[in-house]
């Protein structure tokens, strides 16, 4: 674990500079209670939907189901539905990350306590946390409050 988060840090920044394009998934997972699973990682600042990076071997939807069960130990138990394609071209120019809204799951394992993941949390959409980015707040609007779906992050 501690290998892989190093080569993440050290190779990011030259992946951005050398790829034209890099796709990243994440997902609206949503509790029995509308709550919603927010994560913060050691190695940015804010709060923000669980996800990552899709590796050269899979699809989205393999991408979001591993990113769920390494972030926060839950497992799919049914198809999640695609809420969009986001460009995030502020963080980098031809930065993608694709949103499903995830409500059937289960939890199979406790969140990992680790250098990636510090904090795994649900929250009601009434006391959403101070530091929670600002595409992860206009998905949750768009899909929650029925706002119009923008395709910026």
């Amino acid at each position: 674990m501690l290998d892989k988060l190093f080569i993440r840090w050290v190779l990011q920044p030259y992946w951005r500079l050398t790829r034209s394009q890099t796709l990243g998934v994440q997902g609206i997972v949503i509790d029995g209670s509308n709550k919603v699973l927010l994560v913060r990682h050691s190695y940015v600042r804010g709060w923000h939907l669980p996800g990552g990076g899709v590796e050269r071997d899979e699809n989205l939807e393999q991408a979001l189901r591993r990113e769920l069960l390494e972030e926060s130990g839950i497992e799919l138990t049914r198809k999640p539905c695609l809420h969009g394609i986001f460009s995030n071209f502020e963080r980098s120019t031809g930065d993608h990350i694709a949103v499903y809204v995830v409500r059937d799951w289960t939890r199979v394992c406790a969140p990992s306590s680790g250098l990636e993941i510090i904090e795994n949390k649900f929250f009601e959409l009434e006391s959403l946390p101070d530091g929670l980015i600002g595409g992860a707040k206009r998905r949750l609007f768009e899909v929650f409050d029925r706002h119009p779906l923008s395709s910026d992050w």
